[in-house]
């Protein structure tokens, strides 16, 4: 049976489920694209590696089954750079994902693929990954909206790595309404993994409408470069505009200096660490792996005692550095990305406003910051720059604040909504929801 053909035969099912009168799940018949490091069973889970070509899941994750569980429909699986290695989504098995709003540009990575479906119409709902960006940038890039929940919100098993504190399973769709659809069907703790939220993620949905709905008095903090290292003006312009764009109904925005700088260099030796950790079972077979994900894994492998305890130390002042921010201020608005979508060809950007980068991760440090403390964050499409390209604005809350932050981006988009992208026309082609 075809992927096609299965998925039909599941909205038919749902259908006559429906006409039966019986119960309904959140996500009923919604179209769900799974990115290709997650298992579905019976389907190809390649991990866009040539090592796994091939390779077919024989269980679902753990996300997969409360999708199908809460009624979505997987339609396939979507593109990721090599094991979700890299900010620009290619492989040696599928190619390169393409951006919907220019077919020369990156959809940006890791969750390329999903992004890229969402911004075409291709689904509904994306399943990812976050460890330094990988839900954000490419949302960042396609114009939608991508959520990294706080860690332990949506449990990721199966794992090779199941006390991770860095990497979190989460979602992108078009609205910040649909993600907290999404969330809400698939958070909550499970016995599978030792890193939880308590609790469960009922009653998202509605917080999300009411923070949207406003009026509420928030204080709100803008900070164009959280990362001290530049951000493109046409970037940094329009994250500016819609920031303070939210200052109404008893909304103040604040200018802020908040540099996370410092805490740079111990992401790069905790991803280390995790790229290690997590791909432990590769160590015999580097030489076949690509150029990035080798290359991250022998940074690792050259790490020490010493560099770990100096970066947990560094993680630590940055929680208590944002402890103290979130004291004076609800949530955080800074650009998401630093430059507008760059060529599909090039890995990485290689500098920003003629500064150069010192490693291929470097561009995305805006994002990579903030995963390192562990707090929700989201990129929402804040508008289009001169050349027409989408562009991310992100925005963090306290702990647990995933509300917060869907609420506020709901808030970004019904103020400054930037539609769809215009599609070549293909013959035969079925319009899009």
């Amino acid at each position: 049976m075809t992927l096609n053909e299965r998925a039909l035969d599941e909205a038919r099912d749902a259908e006559a489920s429906l006409a039966r009168g019986e119960p309904a799940g959140p996500l009923c018949g919604l179209p769900v694209g799974i990115k290709d490091v997650t298992p579905v069973a019976g389907m190809r889970t390649t991990y866009g590696s040539p090592l796994f070509a091939d390779h077919i899941a024989e269980a679902d994750a753990l996300v997969v089954s409360r999708l199908k569980r809460a009624g979505a429909i997987v339609l396939g699986k979507t593109n990721t750079p090599e094991f979700a290695t890299g900010a620009n989504t290619f492989n040696p098995v599928f190619g390169p994902t393409r951006n919907p709003w220019n077919p020369d540009l990156s959809a940006g990575g890791s969750t390329g693929g999903g992004a890229a479906a969402l911004a075409s119409g291709m689904v509904a709902l994306a399943e990812g990954t976050d460890l330094g960006g990988s839900l954000r940038v490419p949302a960042a890039f396609c114009g939608v909206v991508g959520l990294r929940p706080s860690i332990g919100f949506v449990p990721t098993y199966p794992s090779h790595y199941l006390w991770d504190t860095l990497q979190v399973t989460g979602g992108m769709a078009r609205t910040a309404e649909d993600v907290a659809l999404m969330m809400e069907g698939v958070g909550g703790p499970s016995p599978h993994t030792p890193i939880n939220q308590p609790g469960s993620a009922a009653g998202l949905v509605d917080a999300v409408s009411r923070m949207a709905a406003g009026p509420a008095a928030l204080r709100l903090a803008y900070c164009p470069d959280i990362a001290a290292i530049g951000v493109d003006e046409r970037v940094e312009g329009t994250c500016r505009a819609a920031a303070f764009d939210l200052s109404d109904e008893g909304v103040s925005v604040e200018e802020v200096e908040l540099d996370l700088s410092f805490a740079r260099e111990a992401f790069l030796t905790l991803r280390g660490y995790w790229m290690v950790a997590h791909h432990h079972a590769l160590l015999d077979r580097l030489d076949l792996l690509g150029e990035n994900l080798a290359g991250n894994i022998r940074a690792g492998l050259e790490g020490s005692p010493e560099r770990l305890g100096a970066a947990e130390r560094a993680r630590s002042r940055l929680w208590e550095r944002m402890g103290e921010f979130f004291e004076h201020f609800d949530a955080l608005l800074t650009p998401c990305v630093a430059v507008p979508p760059f060529p599909v060809e090039e890995n990485y950007p290689s500098s920003i406003g003629g500064r150069e980068m010192t490693s291929y991760i470097d561009w995305i440090a805006p994002t990579f910051l903030l995963s390192l403390s562990g707090l929700p964050a989201a990129s929402v499409p804040a508008g289009l720059d001169p050349d027409g390209l989408p562009v991310g604005l992100q925005i963090a809350a306290r702990p647990f604040g995933e509300a917060a932050v869907l609420g506020l981006a709901a808030r970004v988009q019904a103020r400054r909504p930037i539609g769809l992208p215009e599609l070549p026309k293909v013959r035969g082609q079925p319009k899009r929801p």
